[in-house]
C-alpha cells in the first residue's frame, strides 16, 4: 500500500492505483489468507494530514498486520539525486518521530500492538500478539533460505546474497550452480552484536548484556529509553521514546 496519497506514491516513483489496495485485500480474504499491509511515511512534501489519511484508509481495511517504515533516501538512488540537487525538501528527524508516535497511538486505539519497532499486529483471542512469522525469523537470528535474485538468506551463521540480476542468477541455476554473489561467515562478535541490534527491536527485549554497567542502564532508564521495571529484572526492552532511538540504545549497549 505504501500510502493513499497519490502524490506520495507518485513521489516515491510507485505506479499503483491506491484504490486497488482494496480490491487486493478483498482477494486475498476470499482466498482465506490473512492480510497485511506495508507502509511508508516522512516522505518529503508529505504532511501530517496525508499520513493520517493513509492510515485511517489502512486501519478501516481492517488488516491484520500492518507495518510502517520511515522513508530511508539513499545516495545513487533517484530520490537521493532529487534531494542533492534541492529539487525536494529534505524531512527533519522530528517530523519522522512525530509521524510514527501518531501511528502508533492510531493503531493501539484499534486494537493494534506492537511487537517490533516497525511491525503491528492484531490480538488472538488469548491476548497474545499474532506477530509475523516471517519477519521474526529474521529479528531472532534463525535460518532461512532466500530464493530468487538478490535474496538472502542466512544458514548456521552463514549469510549470503544471490546475484541480483535476474538473467544472471537463471543462467547460474542452468549451468547447476548456485547463484551466489557473496557469503559471509558470522564470528562470535558479530553474533553477538546481530543478537542486541535485531532483538532490542522486538517487544520482548533481551536479556541485558553481561558487559553493561549498571551505570550505564541506569542511565538507559534515566533517559526514558528503556522499561524500568524490566531493567530491574536484567532485560533491555524498549520505550516508545526508545523506540524512536533504537540505534543510540544498541550502540550503548554494544560499548559503541
Amino acid at each position: 500500500m505504501q500510502s493513499a496519497d497519490p502524490q506520495v506514491l507518485h513521489r516515491l516513483d510507485r505506479t499503483h492505483n491506491p484504490d486497488n489496495v482494496a480490491r487486493a485485500v478483498e482477494f486475498v480474504r476470499a482466498a482465506g489468507m490473512e492480510v497485511s499491509l506495508d507502509l511508508i511515511y516522512a516522505t518529503p512534501g508529505e504532511s501530517m494530514a496525508s499520513w493520517l489519511e493513509s492510515l485511517q484508509v489502512a486501519i478501516a481495511l481492517a488488516p491484520d498486520h500492518l507495518s510502517a517504515y520511515a522513508l530511508g533516501i539513499e545516495p545513487g538512488t533517484k530520490l537521493g539525486a532529487a534531494l542533492a540537487r534541492g529539487e525536494i525538501p529534505p524531512v527533519a528527524d522530528y517530523d519522522a518521530a512525530e509521524k510514527y508516535e501518531r501511528a502508533d497511538q492510531l493503531l493501539h486505539a484499534s486494537g493494534y500492538r506492537w511487537y517490533e519497532v516497525s511491525n503491528w499486529a492484531r490480538t488472538a483471542g488469548d491476548g497474545s500478539i499474532k506477530s509475523c512469522r516471517h519477519n521474526l525469523h529474521y529479528w531472532r537470528g534463525d535460518h532461512w533460505w532466500g530464493f530468487g535474485p538478490g535474496a538472502h538468506g542466512h544458514i548456521g551463521g552463514v549469510r549470503w546474497m544471490n546475484v541480483k540480476h535476474p538473467l544472471g542468477y537463471a543462467q547460474l541455476l542452468t549451468d547447476g550452480r548456485l547463484p551466489v554473489a557473496r557469503r559471509e561467515i558470522l564470528d562470535a562478535k558479530a553474533r553477538h552484536e546481530e543478537h542486541v541490534m535485531l532483538g532490542i527491536r522486538l517487544r520482548e527485549g533481551i536479556d541485558l548484556p553481561a558487559s553493561v554497567s549498571p551505570t550505564r542502564v541506569s542511565e538507559l532508564v534515566a533517559d526514558g529509553l528503556l522499561q524500568r521495571e524490566a531493567a530491574a529484572q536484567g532485560r533491555a526492552i524498549l520505550t516508545l521514546r526508545g523506540r524512536l532511538l533504537a540505534d543510540p540504545v544498541t550502540y550503548a549497549l554494544l560499548g559503541i
